[in-house]
Order: C-alpha cells, then structure tokens, then sequence
C-alpha cells in the first residue's frame, strides 16, 4: 500500500503545472495565452513545447488509425493536381488489372496529363511519385507524408499569425502575440482531436458520428471565445473576422496538405 500511495503521488503529482495546463488548454479558451501575454507563465508549460507534444501525440494517433492511408495525386478535370487520403489499391485509376505487370501498371497509370504551372518540373515530379506508390503500395510515400506533416503545419502556424495581425491591426500588437494565440489554440485541437480518435475506437459508430458533431462543434465555439477573450472585441465583430478567418484557414491548409503531399511524393 505504501509503495502504491507512492507510486500515485508520483503520477498525479510529478508536475503540476502539467495538469494545470491541460485543464485550462481544454475547458478555458484564450486562458493560457491572455496569462502569458500578462506574464504570468510559470504556473503553466511554455507554449512552444506544449505544442511540440501534442502535435506529436496527435500525429502518432493519426498515424496508428490509418497506417494504410497514403497521399495520392490524382488528376482532375481541370489538369490541376488534386490530394486525396488513400491507399493506391483503393483508386480506381491506380488498381492493378488482372494479368497486368508492375512496369505495365506503371506506364499506364504514371503519364499524368498536366498542363499548369511549371509544368516541366511537376511532371517528372509526379511520375516519380507515382512509381514509388505502386512500388511499394505506397507504404513509404504515407511514412513520409506523416513525418512531413506536423513540419508542414509549423510553417502554416506563422503565415496564419500575419492574417491575424493584418485583423487587429488596431489597437498594435505585437507579431508574436498573434502566433502565441494560434500556438495555443492548436495545441487544443491537436489534444482534442487525439482524444477524439481514441474515444472513437472504443464505441460504436453512431455513438462516434454524434461525439465527432459536438467535438467539431466545440472547436469552433472554442475559436470564437478564444479571440473574444485575448483581443477583446464585440460578439459581432469577432464573428465576423471568424468567417474570415476560417475562410482563410481552410485555404492555407489545404495549400500546406497538397505541397506536403507533393514534397513527400517526391522525397520518398
């Protein structure tokens, strides 16, 4: 009993400020940043390494819930290269045909029709990619993208700061307080979104559907309270620079997923 009391001191206790920390990153929006911005920091873990954690921690889950799953370009109507998650067997286009050989496979399925920009460097690009895919079903091409990702996602972080500062512009802040918002508010959806795939696996999917709905919900309303507590405006004004915000977002990640898809396509 004694070694076991011990033991769970140890655990619950061996760093506060780890619990603190959690706690206030998942239940109390804008908290943790408005306390470093006022220079309260020591109850609580520096925010960059907070980050690094749970996007590791994130990725892992990620990584253990699809490991089949692999980028693939694909072509769309326009001649513009498309990313989508999944693995090569499961495209229509890229499956093996009955009888057909691997150097068969590969001329019939890697001579992509792309006629946009820089067109001499992505072609042999994407050849490229597309014999490693269907060498190896494109085992090594998902490695690279999870490994590239979370680097991928730590220049998005600073791009997204300077929309931020071109919002508030007014009263000045300073660059690095709108990337230490964005540091924090992604470290939550990094652990929010890790335990929403652990909590999946363990129920049955209807039960997941409605959980993964509220979760979705939660960050949003997570967003909205964050800026409101951190800048300091009115409900309508920080709607309204929501919409533009996520607007933005939802453009630069999907520019940081297709360059990260592309890079590891190529670097696989």
């Amino acid at each position: 009993m004694h070694f076991s009391r011990e033991a769970t001191e140890d655990l619950t206790h061996a760093d506060s400020r780890l619990w603190r920390t959690l706690f206030a990153l998942l239940f109390k929006p804008g908290f943790l940043t408005r306390e470093f911005l006022e220079g309260r920091r020591v109850r609580y873990l520096p925010p960059l390494r907070l980050y690094l954690v749970l996007s590791v921690l994130f990725f892992l889950v990620v990584g253990a819930e699809h490991p089949e799953a692999t980028p693939v370009i694909l072509k769309t109507e326009h001649g513009s290269p498309a990313v989508r998650i999944a693995p090569p067997e499961d495209v229509a286009n890229m499956a093996a045909r009955p009888g057909e050989t691997t150097e068969q496979r590969e001329a019939r399925v890697c001579n992509p029709d792309y006629d946009g920009p820089a067109r001499r460097f992505v072609l042999p690009f994407l050849k490229k990619g597309c014999r490693h895919m269907i060498e190896d079903r494109g085992h090594t091409v998902a490695e690279a993208f999870m490994h590239n990702l979370p680097r991928g996602m730590f220049f998005f972080l600073p791009a997204l700061a300077l929309v931020m500062k071109a919002m508030y512009w007014r009263p000045r802040r300073y660059y690095v307080e709108h990337l230490l918002f964005f540091v924090h508010d992604h470290a939550f959806a990094f652990l929010l979104l890790a335990l929403l795939a652990l909590t999946t696996r363990l129920v049955p999917e209807t039960i997941g559907n409605g959980i993964s709905f509220v979760a979705w919900v939660y960050i949003v309303y997570y967003l909205f309270v964050s800026m409101r507590q951190v800048y300091g405006q009115s409900r309508m004004r920080t709607f309204a620079k929501l919409i533009v915000l996520s607007f933005t977002y939802f453009i630069g990640i999907a520019i940081t997923l297709a360059l990260t898809a592309m890079y590891s396509v190529y670097s696989a």
